[in-house]
């Protein structure tokens, strides 16, 4: 698999490796800049309006499936002598899986719409949403937060201050800044703009003592929110395969080859208990949220590997003090052994599924209740309909013929007025430039009757073809 790939690259090539790249501190800041891109665009695939398709899986699953994972590493950080403070950010890591590997393999497979590949997604945004909790809270688990006031007043205050900065942005402000972007028609500084406001946001909460990460990740989902979001989207998906590349190979990097040549028996042992103990906290989530018993164990192990927000804390951790260089390093082994076992594991889940279900398991277990809907990104869902590029006198004619002759269509315009005033008159129009094939799939091009190119653009409508 190409993740597997990814990391041994950065194996071989980095300071540890053939040492290509010698400077350490150098690769830490490059891959902290992998993440920031990544998460951006994590939080920019990430709506909320997607949540009530999969609000068991999210709040039920999610919750189970973090508790459990949480509560059995914590009390196993105990039993090895790890203090208080230790043991909760180990449970915190272990806790988390992987958004990037599971639904880039899903979305491979075509598994995404599934009953597994939505319960798994909807597990994976409850941990994407519980890890904010758990950066805020790792300076007070530290003890290096200020002791003057009350802690838990000032971690609220954060939690507040940051809900209304993205209200407010989601609201007002990231609407009117796109709005009046896009009507310069430039393609150029509408990436810019997308961009900008990533490193922006990144910034200001990195100024206010968070990560610059968490920063990115609320960046996207600003604008997720906003009618602009498809746009955004199809101008940083071309990039989002080299942030994923680039975060991996970076992860790769900092994997000391030498440490698990010294510890190969507890470092296997240990990374073998995390996908185990994980699939098993994943899958009772699972079978608790109604899913039949084979699919909880696709769940399950799906779930087992540890996630890329994990090496977001555990760098907070360590810098905090709360984690040893030893300790870090082998986490960062076990985590990368996990993640290069996760494609395997998904390959061969179906088959031991099928196993495991020959086994004398209650018939309500087995059956379920599966009742949830589809949970991927908000899509038209039109079929046999007429896609109409461009709303000028061509399009109006041919929406009005459309209306007429009953035909279901949608209108993809670049004029961001006129898009926000045919919308509140009920029109199915959306912002979006067509050459870009994010914006045609948002229009279901795969299930459409016909396109009509009604723009004055001669190379657009090459490059529309094209796409």
């Amino acid at each position: 698999p190409m993740i597997v790939g990814f990391l041994f690259t950065g194996i071989i090539a980095g300071p540890r490796g053939l040492g290509l790249i010698g400077d350490i501190d150098a690769v830490k800041t490059l891959a902290e800049v992998g993440v920031v891109l990544l998460l951006f665009t994590i939080g920019l695939e990430f709506s909320f309006r997607n949540l009530l398709n999969i609000r068991r899986s999210v709040l039920l699953g999610g919750a189970i499936q973090v508790l459990a994972a949480f509560i059995v590493f914590y009390l196993m950080a105990l039993q090895f002598g790890f203090r208080t403070q230790e043991a909760v950010l180990m449970g915190f890591l272990v806790s988390l899986s992987s958004t990037a590997i599971v639904m880039r393999i899903f979305q491979d497979r075509a598994e995404v719409d599934t009953p597994h590949g939505n319960t798994a997604l909807g597990i994976l945004i409850f941990q994407d949403l519980i890890v904010v909790p758990m950066m805020l809270s790792i300076p007070y688990l530290a003890g290096t937060a200020s002791q003057e006031t009350n802690v838990l007043l000032i971690f609220l205050s954060e939690v507040a201050g940051i809900s209304l900065f993205v209200f407010v942005c989601t609201k007002w402000l990231v609407p009117w800044f796109f709005f009046n972007v896009a009507r310069t028609r430039s393609r150029e500084l509408f990436l810019l703009s997308v961009i900008v406001l990533c490193l922006a946001v990144a910034w200001l909460t990195h100024m206010a003592g968070l990560s610059l990460a968490l920063g990115a990740f609320l960046a996207g989902r600003i604008v997720s929110e906003s009618e602009y979001s498809e746009q955004a989207l199809g101008n940083i998906l071309p990039f989002k395969d080299v942030f994923t590349s680039f975060f991996f190979v970076s992860i790769g990097m900092l994997f000391d080859m030498g440490f698990l040549l010294d510890h190969p028996v507890l470092i296997v042992t240990t990374a073998l208990t995390v996908l185990i103990l994980k699939s098993l906290a994943a899958g009772a989530a699972a079978v608790f949220v109604g899913l039949p018993f084979r699919s909880a164990v696709l769940v399950g192990f799906s779930l087992s590997q540890v996630g890329e927000f994990s090496f977001i804390l555990a760098g907070t951790g360590l810098q905090a003090g709360l984690m040893k260089d030893y300790y870090y390093q082998f986490f960062l082994a076990v985590s990368v052994l996990s993640m290069m076992m996760t494609p395997f594991i998904i390959n061969i889940a179906p088959a031991v599924a099928d196993r495991l279900q020959r086994l004398p398991i209650p018939r309500k277990i087995k059956r379920g209740r599966y009742t949830q809907r589809p949970g991927s990104r908000e899509k038209l869902k039109l079929k046999d309909h007429l896609i109409i590029i461009g709303y000028g006198l061509n399009g109006r004619n041919l929406a009005r013929a459309a209306v007429i002759g009953g035909i279901p269509y949608v209108i993809i315009e670049m004029n961001p007025a006129v898009v926000r005033e045919e919308r509140k008159k009920g029109v199915p129009i959306f912002f979006g430039d067509a050459t870009q094939e994010q914006i045609l799939n948002h229009a279901d091009i795969r299930h459409a009757r016909s396109v009509a190119i009604v723009i004055n653009d001669p190379a657009a409508t090459r490059r529309i073809l094209r796409a």
